[in-house]
């Protein structure tokens, strides 16, 4: 049989290993960061509706524009931005990969500040651009003063902020987007994907959007909006922006039911949101039960919560898989990430790792090998 390294690929993508979450199907599922809450009835009725109208029309190819579709989203975003403010794709890993098919490529850089999302440098070597890996402050916060010194010492053509980080949940404050723009040569994107979690009356990376030609807000439908299997993500810019990706998007890109999906769900953007607020208290009952556990979660603006004092983060992987609960070992030192889930969900996580402690014993007191921020 032959094997991949059998194969003429290009010699960057030799030895890289490819996108790993795992995707066991277990009957608590909190490693990939999903909203395991289910769409409501009547939403699933009108996205049934608009899907069955797309079908009946999809000998046709769909609107190359999604012009409704970027209304839509700009309604939904505020801010007064227009559909020329708005592109959308297949998830929003396919957001970033049309920034970098356009403004990173051979010859070009992409800084990031690890540890951070693990598409980003496997987006960038697919588009044949150099990862450049910065470092963070401690707890993996990220200060406007080490942002924009690596901005300066790397000179990158484009830089990704991931706010909050994933997959430390660490909210990036806006002070430090605004120190990168200003020194930044080139693109600035905020990966804003879990901006839906961020506290009450916390601004987005969108209220930087004027007189920044230069600065991208990425979004996704997969967290808030319970749309994971849909794939729909999305951006906010300078409309130039739009206009540059379209010189590397595949034609129809969008699919006539992805649109129709979309659609039905921000038309219902409300309802579909209702459920985020019950998600932050079970994230905030998971920082606040694992704390009593012994454990160190760090801060978190997201789904999820960044756990360390771990001491063998591989068995207590292994102890709530046997119980039927899957959470994710992301290979920062003893550590691990849970997502958010249902109130039973996240009941049946904690009260699992609280019988994991009256087995093995309180956690680390401290984290022998805390994980490097570099």
């Amino acid at each position: 049989m032959t094997s991949l390294s059998d194969l003429p690929i290009r010699d960057d993508l030799r030895g890289r290993e490819p996108y790993g979450a795992p995707q066991k199907h277990v009957r608590v599922e909190l490693n990939v960061n999903e909203n395991t809450h289910p769409i409501p009835d009547d939403v699933q009725a009108d996205v049934l509706e608009r899907l069955a109208k797309a079908v009946s029309g999809a000998n046709r190819y769909p609107d190359r524009e999604f012009v409704e579709l970027r209304d839509a989203l700009a309604g939904y975003l505020g801010h007064g931005l227009t559909r020329d403010n708005l592109w959308a794709a297949n998830g929003s890993n396919e957001i970033l990969q049309q920034l970098l098919q356009v403004f990173g490529g051979p010859g070009r850089t992409v800084l990031g500040f690890a540890p951070t999302y693990s598409m980003y440098p496997l987006l960038a070597s697919g588009t044949g651009t150099e990862w450049v890996a910065g470092d963070r402050d401690a707890d993996y916060e990220l200060s406007a003063e080490r942002a924009a010194d690596w901005v300066r010492r790397t000179q990158p053509d484009v830089v990704i902020l991931c706010s909050p980080n994933n997959p430390t949940g660490t909210p990036l404050s806006l002070d430090v987007v605004e120190a990168v723009y200003e020194v930044a040569p080139g693109i600035v994107i905020v990966d804003e994907a879990y901006a839906e979690f961020f506290p009450a009356g916390e601004p987005s990376a969108l209220t930087l959007l004027p007189g920044r030609e230069r600065l991208v807000v990425s979004r996704t439908m997969s967290k808030a909006f319970a749309f994971a299997g849909v794939r729909l993500g999305y951006l906010a810019a300078d409309p130039a922006i739009a206009d540059a990706l379209r010189l590397v998007r595949l034609p129809y890109h969008l699919s006539a039911l992805t649109q129709a999906a979309a659609l039905g769900a921000l038309a219902h953007a409300r309802e579909m949101l209702a459920m985020v607020d019950e998600i932050k208290v079970q994230r905030d009952r998971i920082v606040t039960e694992l704390t009593a556990l012994g454990f160190h979660p760090y801060r978190t603006w997201s789904n999820f919560v960044l756990f360390d004092r771990v001491a063998n983060p591989r068995e207590v992987f292994d102890e709530l898989l046997a119980e039927g609960i899957i959470i994710r070992e992301m290979g920062i030192p003893n550590s691990l990430r849970v997502s958010a889930g249902t109130e039973s969900e996240t009941s049946e996580f904690l009260d699992a790792m609280a019988r994991y402690v009256e087995r093995h014993g309180s956690p680390l007191a401290e984290t022998s090998e805390r994980a490097p921020v570099g």
